[in-house]
């Protein structure tokens, strides 16, 4: 261990303390893996018999390797999982599994980083701590070995050759592997309940204005209901941001694709219009008063009654939830996902490419091995490994899904029963997906829900990914903490206090600036023309 890197490890030491912390219940971890080689597998892999592996030739290495790789999971026996013994037949490469809950996962990580035996492939530093340890040659830079990566070289490097330069450092190397088609097309959206809507007659809205007519004819039926609920509290206003064209994934900084520039979201123009909105809604009784302090519990309680609440913002999973709970009180209910409200009449639109995971490969004599296997597992035929299995011997193919012959006698087959049965979709593995798999089966009203937002194709454009130094990183997060309180503070007082108007909005407009609104967005803006002049040559 050289000086440089040993104080680096105790640098990082208190910067990984700052790790998000994963939820999940805690069952310990797995042992230790251990150094020796693996055997040559029992039964040697056949290059021709698992599908398009994108141009790599398997097995993926000429001897016996075993590789570590740590990740989350409250299966703490992966080394005997399906996963773990179809690799090594088809890669020639056993890999060590060091599985630890996801409640403990980040403690783990700080104290394996800590003492600087890094396993061979691991996730969880957020990506400025990634590229730091990066940068003392802790980790591997992928970009250095693009050549013998070709599902790698095609997705991130010729397909969207933006990646490098979004997620990679200043130098352009990049230390995270990148995960690619794991989201659905819609997630959160408007719901509504639609057999109160069809008793009453009221269609479902297609506009904002036709959205609040719609809750003025729930209140007259229902007087002493108020029509929107929400438990969301502050973070309606992100989730509403993109009917007024100023969502994003930095919100409430936001891209402008029509001026090219990004710009604060809380003092625009349409932002005002949204709280007027909201404002109406909340004079009136449209809106529920604690819709910026109503808990899970109360709301549910208001959602799943008779006349309580009809409309809110939520998971499309809800849409059955709520169901299931209150089928045998009423049979009749029914929520439904409706349009994005807003005059945009646009929703969020996820990423198909993020490095959220910030999956990284240590710097050592296994790293070609683990390179080589991220890279099968980003191919086709791995992506159909690690979200379905194999076919014929834990799925087959009925339509265009995978089910599970031997999983017949289990209500429901989710992702966590594939987890638990077989070691798939193991959190820090996952890096492309087969959309043939459960995680792409939805019910009835969840497919509604796809199918409406992607028959009218109303998502407002995904921002540009960009890359800070670290001092805009720093200056970013101290900007946003005191804006957002501020923001927040004044969105509400807005809202509820009837005497608020254009002058306390043109006063928020001002402090605004005065705590550095502008100074955000030309950090933003600086990036954005990094960005740009980075990509010229590329888009």
């Amino acid at each position: 261990m050289t000086k440089k890197w040993l104080c680096m490890v105790l640098v990082f030491t208190f910067i990984v303390s700052m790790l998000a912390a994963c939820s999940g219940g805690d069952k310990g971890a797995a042992p230790k893996a251990g150094e020796e080689t693996a055997p040559s597998p029992s039964v040697p892999a056949n290059p021709d018999q698992y599908g398009d592996t994108g141009g790599l030739a398997l097995p993926l290495v000429d001897k016996p390797t075993t590789i570590t790789w740590m990740v989350a999971s409250e299966k703490t026996n992966l080394n005997d999982s399906l996963i773990a013994k179809e690799i090594e037949k088809r890669t020639g490469i056993k890999v060590n599994f060091q599985a630890y809950s996801p409640a403990t996962f980040a403690d783990k990580l700080r104290v394996t980083v800590a003492s600087g035996k890094l396993p061979d492939v691991f996730h969880g530093l957020t990506p400025s701590e990634l590229k730091k340890i990066g940068q003392q040659n802790a980790v591997v830079a992928i970009n250095e070995y693009i050549d013998m990566l070709p599902n790698f070289k095609k997705l991130y490097v010729e397909e969207n050759p933006w990646v490098i330069s979004s997620f990679g450092d200043q130098e352009g190397n990049i230390y995270t592997w990148p995960i690619a088609n794991i989201n659905r097309d819609v997630n959160h959206g408007f719901l509504y309940r639609k057999d109160v809507f069809d008793e009453i007659g009221i269609k479902e809205w297609s506009t904002t204005e036709e959205f609040y007519e719609a809750l003025k004819k729930l209140k007259e039926a229902h007087p002493d209901s108020y029509p929107y609920a929400s438990k969301t509290k502050e973070f309606i206003f992100r989730d509403w941001s993109y009917g007024w064209g100023l969502g994003g994934k930095d919100y409430p900084t936001y891209y402008d694709e029509a001026s090219k520039q990004w710009k604060y979201a809380s003092i625009q123009p349409e932002h005002k219009e949204m709280i007027d909105f909201m404002k109406k809604l909340y004079n009136e009784g449209l809106m529920d008063p604690e819709f910026l302090t109503d808990t899970d519990e109360s709301w549910t309680a208001k959602m799943t009654s008779g006349n309580k609440s009809f409309v809110t913002f939520d998971w499309i999973g809800r849409l059955d939830l709520f169901y299931n709970q209150i089928k045998d009180q009423n049979p009749n209910y029914n929520l439904r996902y409706g349009t994005p409200v807003g005059p945009t009449g646009n929703g969020a639109t996820l990423p198909k490419i993020d490095n959220s995971f910030s999956i990284a490969v240590a710097n050592n004599d296994n790293k070609e091995a683990a390179l080589k296997l991220l890279d099968y597992l980003t191919s086709p035929s791995g992506a159909t490994l690690v979200t379905m299995g194999v076919e014929g011997e834990t799925f087959k193919i009925e339509g265009d899904k995978a089910v599970y012959p031997e999983l017949t006698d289990v209500p429901l087959v989710d992702i966590k029963v594939l987890e638990d049965r077989y070691g798939l979709w193991l959190q820090g593995m996952y890096v492309n997906s087969d959309k043939r798999s459960v995680y792409y089966n939805f019910t009835e009203k969840e497919q509604g829900a796809q199918d409406k937002r992607l028959n009218a194709g109303n998502f407002e454009p995904y921002d540009p990914i960009l890359n800070f130094t670290d001092e805009e990183t720093s200056k970013i997060a101290e900007l946003h903490t005191a804006l957002n309180k501020s923001a927040n503070e004044f969105n509400s007082k807005y809202i509820l206090n009837k005497n608020y108007g254009d002058a306390e909005w043109q006063q928020w407009q001002a402090a605004a600036e005065k705590q550095g609104a502008s100074q955000l967005v030309e950090i933003f803006n600086n990036a954005q023309k990094r960005f740009d002049e980075a990509n010229a040559s590329k888009l």
